[in-house]
């Protein structure tokens, strides 16, 4: 990938514009106690030491059957979903181009089947908004936040493996 805006944000060992990565990096532009910004650079000592990384971490998650849990409830909802509306509105733009005398019939006074099917337009929008607020406070939201102390604890362990070690 060619450096550039797209790119910003990254580094090798993961996606550092995860929603979830929230602590601060440690070396970056932080004060060493000098007064002076520490070494963005690790050193060769810490380098040698092969522990799990953050990306390692979430890689492990990732490839857990619970986050793969959580990702086919996610795509058996959104995708069915999608296609349905995607579908529905597909429907109202060509029948109103192809049958302009059935999107003009009246239904009652000045309100016609287009004036209908437009409002119904926004009907299903908010419907489908809570249906998936719903479906995701049901079926996602549990087992997303178990997967998420579950990083949150191995990021712990790591960091409290790497105190014992650096007190040595």
């Amino acid at each position: 990938m060619v450096p550039g805006r797209g790119d910003a944000g990254r580094d090798r060992s993961g996606n550092l514009r995860d929603p979830w990565y929230d602590a601060l990096a440690s070396g970056w532009g932080e004060p060493d106690g000098t007064g002076a910004p520490a070494s963005v650079v690790p050193p060769r000592a810490a380098a040698r030491q092969r522990s799990a990384s953050p990306a390692d971490i979430y890689l492990e998650v990732q490839r857990s059957d619970a986050f793969q849990e959580v990702r086919g409830r996610y795509r058996r909802f959104v995708v069915p979903a999608c296609a349905l509306f995607f579908t529905w509105y597909v429907a109202y733009v060509v029948t109103a181009t192809s049958a302009p005398a059935l999107m003009a019939r009246p239904v009652a006074g000045a309100v016609n089947v287009a004036m209908l099917a437009g409002l119904g337009q926004f009907l299903t929008t908010f419907l489908l908004t809570w249906a998936y607020a719903r479906h995701a406070r049901l079926r996602r939201d549990r087992a997303a936040l178990d997967l998420r102390w579950a990083v949150f604890e191995q990021k712990r362990q790591q960091e409290q493996r790497r105190e014992r070690e650096a007190g040595r």
